[in-house]
């Protein structure tokens, strides 16, 4: 998938301002370090739900994103379902990105 987001991603996480995964998401969301939350097409439901409730309590924007685990994995070599981001300018860049590239979507709170 050519997509600018991804593109951004593997710089994110070059950068280390990427939590990938269930465990670093939780620490990333309950430490407050999250500007950005996104959630993958194929991740499952109770995961959808135990970070959707954690990055609602934090104050942390959500979108749900037609990207796949694999998809995550090319463009940062690191399989996951759910990830934040963890600077404000990566985040903003990435939220105006997907919504360029119409890769998802912001969830309402």
């Amino acid at each position: 998938m050519n997509d600018s987001a991804l593109s951004l991603l593997g710089l994110c996480r070059k950068a280390g301002k990427l939590s990938l995964g269930h465990d670093a998401c939780k620490l990333a969301l309950k430490a407050g370090s999250a500007s950005l939350c996104v959630i993958c097409s194929d991740a499952s439901q109770r995961l959808n739900d135990e970070i959707t409730s954690l990055a609602q309590n934090a104050g942390v924007k959500i979108f749900d994103v037609s990207y796949t685990m694999l998809d995550i994995k090319n463009a940062t070599s690191f399989k996951a379902a759910v990830f934040t981001v963890d600077d404000e300018g990566f985040a903003k860049t990435i939220i105006t990105k997907i919504n360029d590239n119409k890769s998802g979507k912001e969830r309402g709170l």
